[in-house]
């Protein structure tokens, strides 16, 4: 009986197999035999090796073109000029993929919508609370939490402390995301620690994004499993679950009448259709946007303060450029007026560009449209997929794309070149990050208010600390989670 169950499994394997070779719509599409035949093939590159696969596919254009098939259904195009193509507008129909969705474990919020249309109604709910004008809003709120994070760079000044920058921008990022999302602050600044066990946590759940996409049943265990025995499990993920219940609490909390309308409010309107105002999908969509509004933006502040702190002819530069528009260093600067700065210009694009984003292959679907690349036909229902990762450090688009030079920007700008197309750490489309207002006010007005008054050194801190080495939907070091520490030597004073 064995035998016979062994040989019927060999038989399918082997037609499917023939299939996916020698009949599938994607078998013109040029790629490793093993790839188009299993799963299998990715599962191990990326779940087992703990995310290589964005290596393995690099290897694939090297040997087969900017066009490969890199499993049995997806196909990945490596053309920072055919971005947005794949991220069209939201004139072109665009979908996610539905077996890709499971990567990001909450399959109610927006980020994990699949078609078209309701991702549309979805993200209209929200537009309003990060558009430029709400953003400048928020102008009083975000002096209010930089000054106290400045506060705690002063006392570590003062102690001769080591900062864990990460842990420290991060704190910034969650109270003002929290406290737009919530009507409330999180209070991760004034924690000791900047609540860097929250961070730890996320970082856990990151750790799994890949199994979580070739098992999202595993989400859905895990809400089940009681808290006690999760503990021991995974520590990390009874973290994040509070953090829901946290967020599950503040979804249903009753607001007082003179209060600012907040996320949840307009989540929870009851001109909203019921279906899309259950619990689970408050908890989701909650979750999901406090997480995205806080670590992209604090690993870029992040990897801002690394590359300054490392080249003082650069910080120097950029601090001189700041001094008319910021005449003492508290003096609090608006977004509009430091945008119009060349050169800090030139360091948020640089610091967004290196910090790449989330560079997973975000996969999208035309369900009608059959995508064309040169003399290559992709059936329209396909999944296609590009990683940010792979246009930020095009060699021909940016020049010594490991290098940190925000005069690339300014020099691209007087030749009259749109560099700015090609920065897509942001995602573009119908489907652009949503907070992307939010997160250029807060690079913007943070930069340069750490920069005017504090002069700082690395510590126990090398570029190994920020390399991307694995893919875990946000780039990690090789061993452990990308990190930069270092102390404050000096608070300047004029």
């Amino acid at each position: 009986m064995w035998l016979l169950f062994l040989g019927i499994c060999a038989t399918l394997f082997l037609a499917r197999s023939f299939y996916r070779l020698y009949l599938h719509p994607l078998r013109r599409i040029p790629g490793p035999k093993l790839a188009a035949i299993t799963h299998g093939y990715e599962f191990y590159h990326d779940a087992i090796r703990h995310g290589m696969y964005i290596w393995e596919i690099e290897k694939m254009h090297q040997k087969y073109g900017p066009v490969v098939r890199i499993n049995p259904r997806e196909v990945h195009i490596k053309d920072p000029y055919y971005y947005d193509e794949i991220y069209a507008s939201a004139s072109r129909k665009r979908e996610k993929d539905s077996k890709f969705v499971g990567v990001f474990g909450f399959p109610y919020s927006m980020i994990a919508t699949v078609g078209h249309d309701l991702h549309r109604f979805r993200r209209a709910l929200l537009n309003n609370f990060f558009s430029k004008k709400s953003v400048l809003e928020l102008s009083g709120l975000m002096h209010e939490k930089e000054s106290i994070l400045m506060r705690r760079f002063e006392k570590a000044h003062r102690d001769n402390a080591v900062l864990h920058l990460d842990d420290a921008f991060a704190a910034l990022t969650a109270d003002l995301i929290a406290q737009y999302s919530w009507g409330v602050s999180s209070g991760f600044l004034d924690d000791e620690n900047f609540k860097n066990d929250i961070r730890q946590a996320l970082n856990e759940i990151s750790a799994f994004v890949h199994v979580n996409r070739f098992f999202p049943i595993l989400s859905t265990i895990l809400r089940a499993v009681p808290r006690w025995l999760l503990a021991r499990l995974r520590p990390g993920a009874t973290a994040v679950l509070d953090m829901q219940d946290v967020v599950a609490q503040q979804s249903t909390t009753e607001k007082k009448a003179s209060s600012r309308k907040t996320i949840f409010d307009a989540l929870n309107d009851p001109s909203v259709p019921l279906k899309e105002r259950s619990p689970r999908r408050l908890e989701d969509e909650g979750l999901i946007v406090v997480v995205a509004g806080t670590e992209t933006t604090a690993r870029t502040l992040t990897l801002a303060a690394f590359y300054l702190y490392q080249n003082k002819p650069l910080l120097q530069k950029l601090r001189e450029e700041l001094r008319p528009t910021m005449p003492t260093p508290t003096t609090e600067a608006s977004w509009p007026q430091l945008e119009q700065l060349p050169y800090l210009n030139g360091v948020v694009n640089e610091a967004i560009r290196l910090s790449y984003g989330p560079i997973f292959r975000s996969t999208r679907v035309a369900p009608t449209e059959a995508l064309k690349y040169k003399n290559i036909v992709i059936p329209p229902g396909t999944p296609v997929s590009m990683s940010s990762y792979f246009v930020l450090s095009d060699p021909e688009v940016f020049p010594d794309p490991g290098s940190f030079k925000p005069e690339r920007w300014i020099r691209s700008a007087e030749q009259g070149q749109n560099l700015q197309k090609f920065l897509v750490s942001f995602s573009r489309g119908s489907r652009i990050c949503l907070g992307m207002n939010l997160a250029y006010a807060e690079l913007y007005m943070t930069i340069a208010s750490f920069v005017r008054r504090f002069d700082m050194e690395l510590y126990e801190t090398t570029f190994d600390n920020i390399r991307v080495d694995r893919e875990l939907g946000i780039g990690q070091p090789k061993e452990g989670d990308f990190a930069v520490r270092a102390k404050v030597t000096k608070v300047i004073e004029d």
